[in-house]
């Protein structure tokens, strides 16, 4: 099994740099897996990113469906995948190697709230 590396709605992200000391070449990718011939998941995928466009002056609306697709990540994460990895050790690592390679584990960054309210304070008169 080989993972590709891809963005869930723009496939424009660069791949990270092979490794200059890399010597295997790469594995051929598996045919089971080809996340641009999934053109429900691309549907969806593309569904909420028009949310997103309709919602541009709404940073509440914006922030619910972050907050959703965070959730959904979690609830993927938590069930699904967990319930899918490799029993053996020889095959968790494969797919840890894998993961590496092809742009590591998809988590979704929480924004800093601390920091903006930082930025957002006023500043000491003096």
């Amino acid at each position: 099994m080989t993972l590709s590396r891809t963005h869930p709605i723009d496939e424009s992200t660069p791949s990270p740099p092979q490794s200059a000391t890399a010597s295997a070449p790469a594995p051929a990718p598996d045919p089971a897996f080809d996340p641009a011939a999934d053109p429900e998941l691309q549907g969806a995928l593309d569904t909420l990113l028009r949310i997103a466009e309709q919602r541009a002056e709404q940073p509440e609306a914006l922030l619910d469906l972050l907050r959703r697709i965070e959730h959904l990540h979690r609830t993927i994460q938590d069930g699904p995948f967990r319930s899918s990895l490799p029993g053996d050790r020889n095959g968790l690592f494969t797919l840890l190697s894998e993961m590496e390679s092809s742009g590591g584990w998809p988590y979704i960054p929480r924004l800093q709230l601390r920091t903006f309210m930082d930025l957002l304070a006023p500043e000491p008169e003096s």
